[in-house]
């Protein structure tokens, strides 16, 4: 009996010292004021590649509305809606200048991004863009029939390619393709498109690969030692 007594002491001054008795502690309430944060302002460095100049050709037509850029040239026309990010000044000697509208974390990813479409639009309309390719394999080729590009890629049946608008598609001894034309982005996606086919593998490099295409070999499984 007094050995359960000691024992519920000792419970009940363990559960004193580690939870307080609501009689003997005691908790201060502390008024707790309200916290200010100051507000630092960050100004967003300038584009290496958005503050660059776009030099403008003689041959170049401009024609600015707004956040709407259409370029006419020689080779053909092309259009490209600006974010609000963005703004286009025309200076008088005829460069072009990409600049943000906002000091924003999206200003400037817009800035170089927007730089380099509107650079890409007056080089492709005055002067053109191409993209190669190369056929490895044997019995890989290519050719050019009216408006379809016509690949052999050791299918059962051959591959056909209808070319867009604005692209030429031009075959060198059946093995070597070139995409060329004004709007740099469509000849990219076609060139990814053909490429997509037969993509290069790395053990004999057999596919389809573009022309500076660095393909990373893999070492085939060794023959059996004796």
């Amino acid at each position: 009996m007094a050995s359960s007594l000691t024992s519920t002491f000792q419970t009940s001054n363990l559960r004193s010292v580690f939870l307080g008795e609501r009689n003997v502690t005691c908790v201060s309430s502390v008024p707790v004021n309200r916290v200010g944060f100051l507000r630092k302002t960050v100004v967003c460095k300038e584009s290496r590649i958005g503050k660059q100049p776009i030099q403008v050709p003689s041959n170049v037509t401009l024609t600015l509305e707004g956040q709407d850029l259409k370029v006419k040239g020689p080779l053909g026309e092309l259009s490209q809606t600006y974010p609000r990010e963005v703004k286009l000044e025309r200076e008088e000697s005829g460069i072009i200048r990409v600049r943000k509208a906002m000091e924003t974390r999206r200003a400037s990813q817009m800035h170089g991004l927007f730089r380099t479409l509107t650079d890409n639009m007056v080089v492709g309309v005055s002067k053109g863009f191409e993209k190669k390719l190369q056929l490895i394999g044997v019995g890989y080729r290519a050719t050019v029939e009216a408006k379809d590009l016509v690949l052999n890629l050791g299918f059962s049946h051959p591959v056909r390619m209808a070319i867009p608008d604005g692209i030429k598609v031009k075959v060198e001894d059946n093995t070597r393709i070139t995409v060329s034309g004004y709007d740099k982005s469509a000849i990219g996606q076609f060139a990814a498109s053909v490429r997509r086919w037969r993509p290069p593998e790395p053990y004999k490099g057999k596919g389809v690969k573009y022309a500076d295409e660095v393909v990373r070999r893999k070492e085939g499984k060794a023959g059996k030692k004796k």
